[in-house]
């Protein structure tokens, strides 16, 4: 078992031999046997034990046995209780989704303030193959089917590579002690049906279907690779300024199936399959159409799908600069400096700087969002303009319109700040003092 352990761990290369290793241990027999391993090849390691509060005596007593298991190791424990229930409540998750939740904050927690290198949990083979079950009823992608990753950013699975029979034989070889949850006979929870109910019945109908669901899985890893590398050839999404992302709709229309392509990019940002279908759907429509994910939002424009994240900031709030301020950094970062005309030989600007007539202006002035009617007086036009207009004539995508900030005067604009100042606030032979307003990006 240490042989096969140690091979794991060099062939996924989940770490270095001095890295400091945080071990997430339950009290079960996969996460003990887990700890064993890494304290007999001698590596530098700490535990963490979640308390979730969900079994009442069990619960403290599988506290207590992992406490007890540190110092026989003479390592370190780090334990926490948590109040499960009512998180889920709070929070409108399940039971699972919560000590989820609530286990891995706490690991990233104490990785981050002890300086461990890498997070370890106990899954093992038996677990990747519930997983693979699991996302197949459920419905799911290619990377669905390709198990459990023996390495996901900061967390690594050192035990992939035994079975569960494997684990419990070499615990009772060994006369190791472990705590074992009764709760997992019960059948609540699909991963449970699928543990006590799926794989036995496979096991009756093929005895070796752990070894033939392996071989798929690993196989379908490869293909993902080779998927995955096919895409960023393609290069279908693209960065731009401002933090935006964009699909070419062109592009897009010649891939097959679209909403495919579509999800394989844009599903790092929430959006999920059905929405792509969507989005595939209405790309011969009118430019506008907004599509939501929880933290992103993408626009459907004249040319392109644009993607950005969701901003906190409401459309109706109105943010103040007052007079003699220097600088402000919400809602968008803007330098204030004062100036006499005469001592300013040239005025040239560029749009990311305004010169303002100081003296028309109106204390504080005001930032806001754009409004259904917004006008102004155009530099170097005559006559008003609505910003609808205004942002049509200069082909603004919707993204870049809810983009925008106003700097008011009173109700009167005074500059679209980063495009036009207002013809009424500009530079004239009576002007005597300037505000300069500089948009720092």
């Amino acid at each position: 078992m240490l042989a096969k352990f140690l091979a794991h761990i060099t062939e996924n290369e989940l770490f270095g031999p001095s890295d400091k290793i945080l071990l997430a241990v339950s009290g079960g027999v996969d996460s003990i046997v887990m700890t064993e391993l890494f304290y007999r090849a001698g590596f530098r390691f700490a535990m963490v034990h979640c308390n979730f509060l969900l079994r009442g005596v069990d619960s403290d007593t599988d506290e207590k046995f992992v406490k007890n298991l540190a110092e026989k190791y003479k390592t370190r424990c780090y334990v926490k209780q948590f109040d499960t229930r009512a998180y889920s409540e709070q929070h409108k998750l399940s039971i699972q989704e919560a000590a989820r939740d609530l286990r891995y904050n706490f690991f990233e927690e104490i990785s981050k303030k002890e300086n461990f290198k890498f997070i370890a949990t106990a899954h093992h083979a038996d677990d990747s193959i519930e997983t693979f079950f699991i996302n197949l009823l459920r419905g799911t992608g290619i990377s669905g089917l390709s198990g459990i990753p023996a390495k996901q950013n900061k967390i690594i699975r050192p035990m992939l590579f035994a079975y569960k029979k494997d684990i419990e034989d070499y615990a009772k070889k060994n006369n190791i002690d472990y705590r074992y949850d009764f709760s997992n006979r019960e059948n609540k929870y699909l991963r449970n049906k699928i543990r006590n109910t799926l794989l036995p019945a496979l096991e009756n109908i093929s005895p070796g279907y752990r070894k033939s669901i392996d071989t798929t899985i690993n196989n379908l890893k490869n293909t993902e690779i080779i998927y995955r590398q096919c895409l960023e050839k393609i290069q279908l999404l693209q960065t731009e300024k401002n933090e935006l992302m964009t699909i070419s709709i062109d592009k897009l229309r010649m891939l097959k199936p679209s909403s495919r392509y579509l999800y394989e990019c844009i599903k790092m940002f929430g959006f999920n399959l059905h929405v792509c279908e969507d989005v595939c759907n209405s790309l011969d429509d009118i430019p506008g159409k907004i599509f939501l994910s929880p933290t992103h939002r993408m626009v459907k424009d004249r040319e392109k799908l644009i993607i950005e994240k969701k901003k906190d900031t409401d459309r109706n709030s109105h943010f103040l600069a007052y007079e003699g301020i220097q600088l402000i950094y919400e809602p968008v970062k803007l330098e204030f400096t004062e100036r006499k005309k005469s001592e300013m030989a040239v005025l040239d600007t560029d749009r990311h700087t305004a010169l303002l007539d100081k003296d028309r202006l109106l204390f504080p002035l005001i930032i806001r969002k754009w409004q259904r009617g917004d006008y102004f007086y155009p530099l170097g036009l005559r006559g008003k303009k609505k910003l609808s207009d205004f942002f049509s004539d200069n082909k603004f995508s919707v993204i870049e319109k809810s983009n925008t900030w106003l700097l008011c005067s009173g109700d009167d604009i005074a500059w679209i700040i980063g495009h036009r100042i207002d013809e009424r606030y500009k530079i004239k032979q009576l002007t005597q003092n300037i505000l300069q307003i500089k948009w720092l990006q």
